[in-house]
């Protein structure tokens, strides 16, 4: 189906995250890195209209030598916003990276309130890459190549050890109500989240043993603090259509915005290189997990394959599910964007050629009504989502279909 987009060149600035702080409102986060290309590294805040056009309210030039906000994450109701942003080199050697930081907007006026170190790995070619809060805005989950930390929010302070992951990469993290996953490159691990405060049992109590630890070195941290239960571990599941002998490698996750029993994470697949080929045939799959509790389950818990579909005959790069839940988008490393229905995985909206290279952020407004993407090809495309797509959401098509069927099979029975 053919939707309205706009794009919006912004000159010397490569885009590499971005959120919305309103329906209306848009903060973007990009620069040259720490590299010394000439090319500074900047937050804006811009206005969006619903007739998709951009106008830049603030903006924030960063230290000189640090890194671009790489990833980010807003607090609407708060107004505030955290994004990864490595400090200076010479920080860097002294051990003192301040790269989870928390700016507060007030008016059209951005500023820096808070900061918080969590790469442990010393490798100054490592980045906060993940940033995602909680649904109820009590944890954030951070993470650069193999740290994973998890913060309470606002105060960024760890409330459990982190963790450092010496095999696979983490590439994104996702919270429920009740629990975080994190997705490396080999697997999906779900942990069941700390209780706060409020939620702890009475002295009286006894705590529950923990049924799954984590197998990974958790890093030590000042405070005392307890490890993350380790609930369920999803692996790779059979992809059909895939090349025999392909590499997997799941790149994204999100939890059903309002249904937690649904997880859906994009997978990316490399086929063997063929003799005399320029490259190797990539792939890209979305997966969608039913996630139920199981009474009956050893560790209470039980996760199915729902569906599955490939997603294009290139990588997926970003995932994001629309706040209403109708929608998943994402971007490929072919340079387009995609929509798919979040109950049948079935497309509803293609952009081709959507940047001139790959998308490397991608967002929903919190209406549903507007998608942005971002590219290091320094630009932003603002897309217009319709409720419905051909005059019926396709979760209506797809009920009266079946209804049809049934009919049918009824009247075939009779006879």
């Amino acid at each position: 189906m053919r939707t309205q987009h706009t794009s919006h060149p912004f000159p010397a600035f490569p885009v590499f995250s971005c959120a919305f702080l309103a329906p209306d409102q848009l903060v973007v986060g990009g620069g040259g890195g720490a590299s010394r290309s000439g090319i500074k590294n900047r937050l804006r805040l811009y206005h969006v209209s619903d007739e998709r056009q951009l106008k830049m309210v603030d903006e924030l030039e960063l230290e000189k030598d640090e890194d671009a906000p790489m990833s980010m994450a807003a607090d609407p109701e708060n107004r505030t916003f955290i994004c990864g942003i490595n400090s200076t080199e010479t920080k860097l050697k002294q051990g003192g990276n301040e790269n989870c930081r928390m700016f507060s907007v007030t008016g059209d006026s951005m500023s820096q309130v808070n900061t918080r170190g969590t790469l442990f790995s010393g490798n100054p070619d490592d980045y906060q890459r993940v940033t995602v809060l909680s649904p109820d805005g009590k944890f954030l989950a951070v993470a650069g190549e193999n740290d994973f930390t998890l913060l309470a929010y606002p105060s960024l302070v760890p409330v459990a050890q982190p963790i450092h992951f010496a095999k696979g990469e983490i590439y994104d993290a996702t919270f429920s109500s009740s629990h975080v996953v994190v997705a490396t490159s080999s697997n999906l691990l779900l942990y069941a989240l700390p209780q706060t405060d409020s939620e702890k049992p009475s002295k009286g109590k006894k705590k529950s043993k923990q049924k799954g630890k984590e197998k990974e070195t958790p890093l030590p941290i000042a405070n005392a603090t307890p490890e993350l239960q380790l609930v369920k571990t999803l692996t790779v599941p059979t992809l059909p259509g895939s090349p025999a002998g392909s590499t997997t490698t799941f790149r994204a996750a999100r939890f059903h915005p309002s249904d937690h029993s649904f997880l859906y994470a994009a997978l990316n697949t490399t086929a063997p290189r063929a003799p005399k080929a320029k490259s190797a045939k990539r792939q890209a799959y979305i997966v969608k997990w039913n996630v139920a509790v199981n009474p009956t389950g050893k560790d209470g818990w039980d996760a199915q394959v729902e569906r599955l579909r490939k997603a294009g005959e290139s990588w997926v790069t970003c995932l994001d599910a629309s706040p209403n839940g109708k929608f998943l988008a994402f971007g490929l490393s072919d340079y387009s964007l995609c929509l798919v229905d979040t109950v049948t995985l079935a497309p509803l909206l293609s952009i081709l050629k959507a940047h001139e290279f790959p998308v490397t952020t991608i967002r929903f407004n919190p209406t549903s009504r507007l998608l942005v993407s971002g590219s290091a090809d320094c630009s932003l495309r603002v897309v217009g989502v319709p409720e419905q797509f051909g005059g019926q959401s396709w979760t209506m098509i797809m009920l009266i279909i079946l209804a049809l069927l049934a009919v049918a099979l009824a009247i075939v029975m009779r006879k």
